[in-house]
């Protein structure tokens, strides 16, 4: 199984022939388990990973540290569980450091990411500060370069 997830992973449009002919496998015992899988949800779902930005779509995503005062008997769950239910949070994680939660936000711009921490965020029972990250360029998402490499133009030195 894992060596099946591990393709859909590097590449979604794979089809079940195409990963039984890469693992050796049989194509039925392939859709089998790609079946199981997306029913026991270890498949969460299948993405595209798309460069907006050549795409000519401007979007602003900001990376947000949160500090909570846990609730009692349910812990941080119940924070994260009213915060990843907002349409502009892509990314709930909870970590350790200083800070509690990292949540990644999208906006149409900064007045809008700004708003919604202000407004939404900020105001929640238990959020006790926010440190507001603004993406600047990304290099790399998702295990995808986004730079284009440029090509060496020095000559080769030979002995």
């Amino acid at each position: 199984m894992e060596e099946i997830l591990t393709l859909l992973e590097q590449d979604a449009r794979l089809s079940p022939e195409e990963i039984a002919t890469l693992t050796g496998k049989d194509v039925e015992e392939v859709k089998r388990i790609i079946k199981e899988c997306e029913e026991k949800k270890i498949i969460r779902r299948y993405k595209a990973i798309i460069d907006w930005e050549k795409a000519g779509k401007e979007r602003v995503f900001a990376f947000i540290d949160i500090k909570v005062i846990p609730k009692r008997d349910v812990g941080f769950d119940e924070i994260a569980r009213r915060i990843y239910r907002f349409p502009e949070v892509h990314s709930v994680y909870l970590v350790s450091g200083r800070s509690d939660l990292k949540i990644v936000v999208e906006g149409k711009d900064l007045r809008e990411v700004a708003s919604f921490v202000a407004t939404k965020l900020a105001t929640i029972e238990g959020v006790t500060s926010t440190e507001t990250h603004f993406l600047l360029k990304k290099y790399k998402d998702d295990r995808e370069i986004f730079v284009e490499e440029k090509p060496n133009k020095r000559l080769a030195v030979s002995p």
